[in-house]
């Protein structure tokens, strides 16, 4: 089994890499795609008109409403995601040593184990942030304090995540914090059909040349495009149920979407989800690319310092 220190350098290298994806593509994606999901009643309403809206509304600023929380939330997510990943892939290696297997490489079903395991984990340590997250992005300012803004001639400033979590402790309690977690569970098999498909296109690539952080982009970007398809619906449900309010009834998991499919057809389950698609796999790609290359970098530097101090 890798060593601790290992597992942290993986960890490190993956939160590093997502702040560097989210930082590239939020501004026109995460808080664009959340506020037509959330907002909008109409499953075949424009796109644009969500980007409009926002610009009106708080001006080009109000694109990254919401990114102080989201690269908080995404470098604690990574972090915490690949230490289990690398942990249990880690464990699976040994054994493999153990068993005499020709290959340490993981197999699809230890893959699906590792992306499971760490998936859960991870989840139930990050629901709240996402869930602050999502309020800041989403949020609806007042009418009438927007009407006056508007007479003064300023963009009415959203709250801050800080004034945002302790207003949702105060209104909601702290179980609103961990609203909208078992779609969220659902969605781990995200991760693991993300992570199940990347590992075994990478190890064919393997066979044949070595992997650059290119080719690791368009394997990170497949891996992506198929995973988000395919649990799309669950990603709208979570959504939903992240910005649910007090003044409405909050309904679990299949209430949620039972009320999507009764006010907007099954075409409200698929709403926003260009954008979204196009989010999470450049996200995603640019992670993939970004974190070889840093984790090579940490492991140098952790040479270098051994070297000095000797």
């Amino acid at each position: 089994m890798a060593a601790p220190n290992d597992n942290v350098t993986h960890a490190l290298a993956g939160a590093g890499g997502g702040i560097l994806s989210m930082v590239l593509t939020y501004e026109m994606t995460e808080t664009i795609s959340l506020a037509y999901l959330v907002e909008s009643k109409k499953a075949d309403s424009k796109f644009s008109d969500a980007v409009q809206k926002i610009i009106a509304r708080e001006g080009v600023a109000g694109l990254y409403s919401g990114i102080n929380s989201a690269l908080f939330g995404i470098s604690v997510t990574n972090f915490v995601y690949y230490y289990w990943y690398e942990w249990t892939r880690s464990f699976f290696e040994a054994a493999a040593v153990k068993a005499g297997r020709a290959s340490k490489r993981l197999t699809t079903i230890e893959s699906m184990i590792a992306g499971a395991i760490a998936g859960s984990a991870t989840v139930v340590l990050t629901n709240p942030i996402w869930v602050v997250n999502t309020r800041v992005t989403t949020y609806k300012h007042d009418a009438n304090a927007e009407l006056e803004a508007g007479r003064r001639g300023k963009a009415l400033a959203r709250p801050s995540t800080l004034a945002t979590l302790m207003a949702l402790l105060k209104r909601e309690g702290p179980q609103a914090l961990f609203s909208g977690v078992m779609p969220a569970l659902v969605l781990v098999i995200n991760p693991i059909l993300q992570y199940t498909l990347f590992e075994q296109m990478k190890n064919a690539v393997e066979r044949r040349r070595k992997i650059t952080p290119t080719i690791a982009f368009f394997l990170g970007a497949l891996g992506k495009l198929f995973a988000t398809s395919v649990t799309y619906p669950y990603i709208t449900v979570k959504s939903k149920m992240h910005v649910a309010s007090t003044s409405s009834k909050k309904d679990g998991m299949s209430q949620t979407l039972n009320r999507v499919v009764r006010e907007e057809g099954y075409a409200g389950l698929y709403k926003g989800i260009v954008p979204k698609v196009t989010q999470s796999v450049l996200t995603a790609a640019f992670l993939f690319a970004f974190k070889d290359v840093l984790f090579d970098q940490i492991v140098k530097l952790r040479s270098n310092r051994k070297i000095a101090a000797k």
